[in-house]
């Protein structure tokens, strides 16, 4: 029996596992997202694979895979509902949900916020990340456990001053922002509350949607001054490597022997050996 249900190896470079308890977004069109217009990944994935999401990008809750951590002993980074948008509108944290005991004896009701966090504070050897393009909720899911990530999806500038102006409004262990797709030269104010950022383009990589390097640059360059971690996504390295600059974007950088290490840093207190 596969006690991990709806929990997966990821191909996300900062995570280990994809939680999907729960999958859909409200906050889509046609397979493309609200916030920039952009083809959204996940939308494409539920439609592709039918059979695992039977409701396509209706926003659904999987009851059976609320207590999978549980079951995984490894101290992992385990990103949380990457399927959809936990924090839109269309989840209820208070929602009363059942599910079934780990003994397979008997079933429990608790709201969807306990559920979730009662199994991630049993769990204090992962690290949860979580990410949205709703912060205005997030208040509704305090309070946070210790051990998550709590992230702001940040495409433009309008989203970069949301994220910012929500995200001091809550207390978490780690904020952070991931700026991606990057579509827009961003003023970087306001990095203080922020422990970590995450920089990458829109994939499959077009010319339309490729940020200039002098963007990606500034928001480095202002995680420095801020004392913020900064992580550059595998989709950024064709980008880096024809700028003039590079060696600042990159950890090691041997020209001859070409070997080349993006930039990729976590928050205080955490090994990077388990970035991919």
């Amino acid at each position: 029996m596969n006690k991990l249900i709806r929990l997966n190896h990821t191909g996300i470079e900062y995570g280990d596992y994809a939680w999907n308890f729960a999958s859909g977004c409200g906050n889509n069109i046609g397979g493309k997202c609200k916030n920039g217009g952009f083809n959204c990944w996940a939308y494409s994935i539920t439609h592709r694979f039918a059979g695992h999401y039977p409701n396509g990008f209706t926003p659904t809750i999987y009851p059976d895979a609320l207590l999978s951590p549980l079951y995984l002993k490894k101290p992992s980074r385990i990103l949380c509902a990457f399927m959809g948008d936990l924090f839109g509108d269309w989840f209820n944290p208070d929602e009363n949900i059942e599910s079934i005991l780990p003994s397979g004896v008997g079933s429990v009701h608790m709201s969807l916020k306990e559920w979730i966090y009662t199994t991630i504070r049993q769990c204090p050897q992962h690290t949860f990340i979580f990410l949205t393009k709703q912060p205005q909720n997030l208040p509704l899911w305090e309070p946070f456990p210790d051990n998550v990530y709590l992230g702001v999806s940040v495409t433009n500038q309008e989203m970069f001053d949301k994220a910012i102006y929500y995200l001091k409004m809550v207390d978490a262990e780690v904020k952070f922002l991931s700026m991606e797709p990057l579509l827009g030269r961003i003023n970087n104010e306001g990095l203080q509350d922020i422990s970590w950022v995450i920089i990458g383009q829109c994939t499959p990589i077009k010319q339309s949607t490729t940020p200039k390097i002098e963007w990606v640059r500034e928001i480095v360059s202002a995680c420095d001054k801020a004392n913020v971690k900064v992580f550059l996504k595998d989709n950024l390295m064709p980008l880096i490597l024809h700028c003039p600059y590079r060696q600042f974007f990159l950890f090691q950088y041997w020209k001859r022997g070409k070997t080349f290490e993006l930039r990729q840093e976590l928050p205080d207190g955490y090994s990077q050996s388990v970035v991919k």
